[in-house]
């Protein structure tokens, strides 16, 4: 689904809306894909997070020379499937960061929301909606301190309704990006990347953008290849 404001095309849109990556919402949220056996992060919550630091695992050098993190979003649950519904134990976005995790063992932090999103599509979809509308920021469950320490930002989530949830502006407002490199990465349904590039570079001033990944929701089991591929274009894995 495209943009949200076009209102006329709204109501066609917004049950097509969900799908992604297990977390909800968006272009049709991101379509999604049952992926157990490649699902959840191996290191899983939180990195400089409220006051706990995840385990920190050797990590390839990046170009900077510094060490990478990898904060996501992923919603499980009931997401958009090639024009239907497919119930998630794990969410795409969730799977994708677990490839990433296993090849290059950096510090992960995942997003959890204060006001955990609804189980269900529709009422995720609806909620979206609402929180577009309104340019709202989702209160974080476990927020980051800081990020100071680290070169290199990945920045994970599905596309919902063309854009990332709203929660990972909230996220990406509270932290200091000046002088990190951020890669955003996007599991979807039709809008691939939608307008993280152009969003994070508004809200990460002093950031450099780097190149993204954007993968869809229903062929996550399979996108080893292309995250292994991709994490080597940006320099993050050299061995």
């Amino acid at each position: 689904m495209e943009a949200m404001n076009e209102y006329p095309r709204r109501a066609l849109l917004r049950s097509a809306l969900l799908g992604v990556s297990g977390t909800a919402a968006g272009s049709l949220l991101s379509a999604c894909t049952d992926s157990p056996a490649d699902s959840p992060v191996a290191t899983p919550a939180a990195s400089a997070a409220a006051g706990s630091e995840s385990r920190s695992a050797p990590v390839p050098s990046s170009s900077a020379g510094g060490t990478v993190l990898l904060a996501y979003f992923s919603r499980a649950g009931e997401n958009y499937f090639n024009g239907g519904r497919r119930r998630l134990s794990v969410g795409n976005t969730e799977v994708v960061a677990g490839m990433i995790s296993r090849l290059l063992g950096c510090d992960v932090h995942r997003i959890e929301a204060a006001d955990p999103y609804p189980d269900d599509y529709d009422p995720t979809v609806a909620r979206n909606v609402r929180e577009q509308e309104a340019n709202a920021r989702p209160a974080i469950a476990n927020p980051l301190r800081s990020i100071e320490r680290y070169d290199t930002v990945l920045l994970g989530s599905p596309i919902w309704n063309v854009r990332a949830p709203m929660i990972m502006t909230t996220l990406v407002e509270g932290l200091d990006f000046a002088g990190k490199t951020v890669h955003p990465l996007t599991t979807y349904a039709m809008s691939g990347l939608g307008t993280t590039e152009r969003d994070y570079a508004a809200a990460c001033p002093g950031a450099k953008l780097g190149e993204g990944l954007a993968v869809r929701g229903e062929e996550v089991a399979g996108a080893g290849p292309a995250v292994e591929a991709w994490l080597r274009r940006i320099g993050l894995l050299t061995r």
